[in-house]
């Protein structure tokens, strides 16, 4: 069984080095089964740091806008928000209704809402809502501090009370202490690797870490419409308004298409994050430290990616890459 794997190891080894990663993890679930893990290096560029086991935690940067997604999905599929296209304005009555004009939850879920953040704080629109695609970081904290408005807790509350104990998650966390489970962040390979720890275990910052095997597991849950060992732990239709498409019919083709933050393949576009030998109907989501989570429903398969280095496939062609490693995937069983 190894064998047909082996070119996708090669990969995943190759682009660790060539990003001087000091660590890559790789887990595959086919049928529901762990028929791959594949373990390399180590935590840190530190000399004596631990090497990497099934048990290391990475940081996972933005793969955790999936997690609040199912938390917005949540919200949808129980009446806390009315509609996708209800308008961002009924909802976030501290902002100024000009500046969200017509921008609706659709819009900051799947990143065509337009605004964006200046370093002082202030607030301001790059262009009309549903008009274009960027991916910015206001929209998140939005919907992190809406979710837990409508349910008086954080999303992570939420998601480890409806999902991650039911699921049997154990290392799956908002880390804000140092842990020798925790793979640290390699920023520049000629500086030490630090800890990439947040102030909060709320949601707001980007320090959730988690194990190579409970992000596949994390994938298998939505690949199984919230199913596990024939036990239904999250609603179906959670899941579907998740990962199927939701974004708005964009004037330009080229742009990606997005769930509830997830990239879901759908009709081929130049500015994916999907590979275009990906089956339709197939949903990822990545981080900038280098994770990817890949779900292809056509091959019943989940694959997790890990690394830990900070700006993976940096320069011009870092589309190419982050494309390349899901056609690595859908190569491996293609049909």
């Amino acid at each position: 069984m190894a064998a047909i794997f082996q070119k996708l190891i090669s990969y995943v080894e190759d682009i660790k080095e060539r990003n001087h990663s000091s660590g890559a993890a790789l887990v595959i679930i086919k049928d529901n089964e762990i028929v791959l893990e594949h373990y390399s290096g180590y935590h840190s560029n530190a000399a004596d740091s631990l090497p990497i086991h099934e048990n290391s935690q990475f940081n996972v940067a933005s793969v955790r806008k999936s997690y609040l997604g199912l938390a917005v999905a949540y919200a949808l599929y129980e009446g806390k928000i009315t509609s996708l296209d209800d308008l961002a304005s009924q909802y976030f009555e501290e902002f100024d209704k000009e500046l969200l004009a017509k921008t609706t939850i659709r819009h900051l879920v799947t990143h065509s809402h337009g605004l964006h953040q200046s370093e002082d704080g202030t607030i301001f629109r790059e262009f009309a809502p549903g008009e274009g695609w960027a991916y910015r970081g206001i929209n998140i904290l939005m919907m992190t501090k809406l979710i837990d408005k409508l349910y008086g807790k954080s999303f992570p509350e939420l998601l480890e009370e409806r999902v991650f104990r039911p699921l049997g998650v154990k290392e799956t966390h908002w880390c804000t202490e140092p842990s020798k489970q925790l793979v640290q962040v390699i920023h520049h390979p000629d500086e030490p690797a630090s800890y990439k720890l947040g102030r909060t275990k709320d949601g707001t910052e980007s320090n959730l870490h988690t194990s190579a095997r409970e992000l596949a597991l994390w994938g298998n849950l939505h690949l199984n419409n919230g199913s596990i060992n024939g036990k239904q732990i999250v609603p179906k239709e959670v899941i579907q308004l998740a990962t199927q498409v939701q974004n708005p019919t964009y004037k330009n083709k080229d742009l990606p298409q997005n769930g509830l933050f997830w990239y879901v393949q759908d009709s081929l576009a130049k500015r994916s994050e999907l590979g275009e030998r990906v089956p339709k109907g197939s949903y990822q989501i990545l981080g900038i430290t280098g994770p990817t989570l890949v779900v292809i429903p056509a091959y019943n398969l989940v694959v997790a990616k890990m690394y830990n280095k900070r700006y993976n496939y940096g320069g011009d062609n870092y589309l190419h890459y982050l494309r390349e490693f899901s056609n690595q995937v859908a190569d491996t069983y293609l049909r």
